[in-house]
């Protein structure tokens, strides 16, 4: 039993890089709860989400999805949706900023304060740019020739894996983002010119409103699930290229790629629909709290009331 652990457990591929990244990041964590009380549930959500991020990226999972689609498809609905959601689930980026040394936290505040900073914080968390490659790359890589050569080439490989996961953190960022937003009135401002003052001026950080947050994980869902239905009931084998590498497991090509369609349409769907009700959650606590602000025509007309909790005299 423990050689056969050991054997889920050995990477597949050893890639130093992801070592160091995966070393990194849970030095930053440990460093920050020393700094910010993190309550238990959240410090075990971070260490939840990281491993599972870890044994889907750096064991034998590997191979088998390299020679199996819908194992395939299973490790990318833990890499894009599964384990980006668990880990920002946690909130980690104040507690893993405070982990950093002293001059690279003085660093990255200035730098947050800058033109190129204001830029890349403004496409890093661009509520339209972030939703549409969250989606667009899970499509991207299905499409039948990118798949052939990305599961030969290994740097094609792994920037995919990679790319998945970048989008997935980024995404769930704002999703489920706690804090209420204030909508920029439509001015002349350049586009650069109104994350920068956003930043620099201490303008509400939430990128998208509370109900928008709830609204796009249905967006995102929808063209998921229809290419899932499609790759499931298709009597056409669309990706060869895993009987050309030797399936690991013994399956039918249509056999495999149904489960793989199946596996894109209702787990990948499940987990995006838990995330919309932790948005819807944080929605509601923001309304019983009197937090949320409506708009008219772009302007703010004031915040909506708290709900009266006062006891009937």
């Amino acid at each position: 039993m423990n050689l056969d652990l050991m054997h889920w457990l050995r990477p597949w591929e050893f890639s130093p890089s992801l070592i160091l990244m995966f070393l990194a990041s849970a030095i930053l964590f440990v460093r920050g709860t020393a700094v910010h009380k993190v309550s238990k549930a959240r410090q075990w959500l971070f260490w939840i989400g990281f491993v599972i991020l870890y044994l889907s990226l750096h064991t034998h999972v590997d191979y088998y999805a390299e020679r199996m689609f819908f194992i395939h498809r299973i490790q990318h609905v833990v890499l894009h949706h599964l384990g980006p959601l668990i880990v920002m689930a946690a909130y980690p980026g104040q507690v893993m900023r405070a982990g950093l040394p002293l001059k690279a936290r003085v660093w990255l505040k200035n730098f947050r304060k800058t033109a190129a900073g204001g830029l890349l914080e403004g496409i890093l968390t661009n509520k339209i740019l972030v939703p549409l490659v969250f989606v667009l790359l899970v499509l991207v890589w299905l499409l039948p020739t990118i798949q052939f050569y990305s599961m030969l080439d290994w740097k094609l490989y792994r920037f995919m894996n990679w790319s998945v996961v970048i989008s997935g953190f980024l995404y769930w960022n704002l999703i489920l983002d706690r804090r209420p937003s204030n909508p920029p009135a439509l001015t002349a401002k350049t586009w650069l010119g109104r994350f920068g003052q956003r930043m620099v001026k201490g303008g509400s950080p939430a990128v998208m409103s509370p109900g928008t947050r709830i609204l796009s994980p249905v967006l995102t869902m929808l063209p998921q699930m229809v290419a899932g239905a499609y790759i499931a009931f298709t009597s056409v084998d669309l990706y060869p290229l895993f009987d050309l590498c030797g399936r690991a497991l013994p399956m039918s090509a249509l056999q495999d790629q149904s489960i793989g369609g199946l596996t894109m349409w209702i787990p990948a769907a499940l987990v995006e629909t838990f995330g919309l009700m932790v948005a819807l959650g944080n929605m509601m606590r923001l309304s019983a709290k009197g937090r949320l602000r409506s708009t008219f025509r772009g302007k703010e007309i004031g915040r909506l009331p708290a709900a009266n909790t006062a006891r009937p005299v």
